[in-house]
């Protein structure tokens, strides 16, 4: 009786060691840095693993001033950022079901008061910003990261209220029609505090070269997870 061969085991598609994207996916080459005024801090949760569709390390490497740290807690926003920093000069992209287009129609970059309403004076509230906090992950692990880091209550709170819809379309399911990436969400938010369309026009094309190689090579990708709820809901990431 003959013996029947085992079936080779698909080729592993290597990885990137800077992006951590499979290399079909990789668009390192068409990253030109960004110099950005106002810092990002992406936390992004360590189960977070959508390293074929995510976006948070490639937001990270095209922006001169942006940390990506991953974990679940840390003890001050210094400690996630690495260096000095007071919470009070920051803002947090928030966690939570206000809607931009209600409280601001037209405004993009809406700021919060504690109570979840617009603030009144939005120049005064923007005013003097010198970092923001994405968080990355779905739903549930984006709400873990906020309980688990009390100091973001400190922070100032601003939601986006995007114009365009995500550039994912069909490639990966939102569960709102106005949710972002992490990149999207980040480049959207800097582009309007600093008065520079430029940086969300450089971030948007990088990100839709991405999407076409994946297009163009989903064949011989692994199959993203499954997308749950993701934050930020309209806005993170993520990945």
């Amino acid at each position: 009786m003959s013996e029947t061969s085992p079936a080779a085991e698909p080729e592993a598609i290597p990885e990137c060691p800077s992006c951590r994207k499979p290399a079909l996916l990789c668009v390192c080459d068409q990253v030109v840095p960004v110099e950005n005024r106002i810092a990002l801090l992406i936390l992004q949760h360590p189960q977070e693993q959508d390293k074929t569709l995510g976006t948070a390390r490639l937001t990270a490497l095209h922006l001169t001033q942006a940390v990506l740290t991953v974990g679940l807690s840390w003890s001050s926003l210094a400690k996630a950022l690495g260096r000095p920093a007071d919470p009070q000069r920051w803002a947090v992209l928030y966690l939570g079901s206000a809607n931009a287009a209600a409280l601001a129609p037209g405004q993009e970059v809406v700021a919060l008061d504690a109570k979840g309403a617009a603030c009144a004076d939005q120049a005064k509230a923007l005013a003097f910003i010198e970092g923001v906090i994405v968080l990355d992950g779905t739903w549930s692990q984006a709400k873990a990261l906020w309980w688990r880091n009390p100091w973001v209550l400190k922070c100032k709170r601003v939601i986006l209220g995007p114009k365009q819809k995500s550039r994912y379309g069909r490639v990966r399911t939102e569960p709102r029609g106005d949710s972002l990436s992490t990149l999207e969400a980040a480049a959207l938010l800097l582009s309007r505090l600093e008065d520079r369309p430029e940086i969300e026009t450089a971030l948007g094309a990088t990100f839709q070269c991405m999407l076409d190689r994946f297009r163009a090579a989903r064949s011989q990708l692994p199959k993203p997870p499954a997308s749950k709820r993701r934050f930020p809901p309209r806005g993170r990431k993520r990945g």
